[in-house]
């Protein structure tokens, strides 16, 4: 019986990464690595000779991050695109005009906040009751009654 092996390519490389008897560990290095999509293939053999085949993607960002607004993937465009493009990355100076990437506030944000808005309005409107110290005051009573224009008094003879 043989021992237990492992082997483990990167990408479409024919030439493994690492080849040991298990259990094993290894160290990928992503730094040497191209930015963008990449696959780790695991080919393990237990101890039958009974190969075992485990296919990993994944994504390697060690580059700045890139932003682009005005463009989704796979959208139809035609004319004259107006694109905003910035990237960020962990080791470049904090600076706070750069903190956030500038793109526009979406739609459900001004739909949600104008919803907040009317809300607010309508519960004043038919919630709000006036204190009962105020009640009657000039401001908050009732309208004082109309009053016969007040006659001067007869004289006599």
């Amino acid at each position: 019986m043989a021992k237990p092996h492992v082997r483990v390519y990167l990408d479409n490389d024919p030439t493994p990464v690492l080849d040991q008897e298990l259990p094993t560990q290894l160290e990928l290095d992503t730094r040497k690595l191209a930015d963008g999509p990449h696959r780790l293939i695991v080919r393990a053999a237990d101890q039958r000779g009974t190969e075992g085949i485990e296919e990993i993607p994944f994504h390697v960002q060690n580059g700045p991050g890139i932003m682009v607004t005005g463009l989704k993937p796979g959208s139809t465009q035609s004319g004259k695109l107006h694109l905003k493009v910035d990237a960020f990355s962990a080791d470049d100076p904090f600076d706070p005009r750069y903190a956030e990437a500038r793109s526009a506030i979406p739609t459900w944000v001004w739909v949600l906040f104008l919803f907040v808005i009317a809300w607010i309005i309508f519960y004043a409107a038919t919630e709000w009751t006036v204190p009962p110290q105020y009640q009657n005051t000039p401001t908050f009573g009732s309208p004082p009654a109309a009053s016969a224009p007040a006659t001067p008094p007869a004289s006599s003879p």
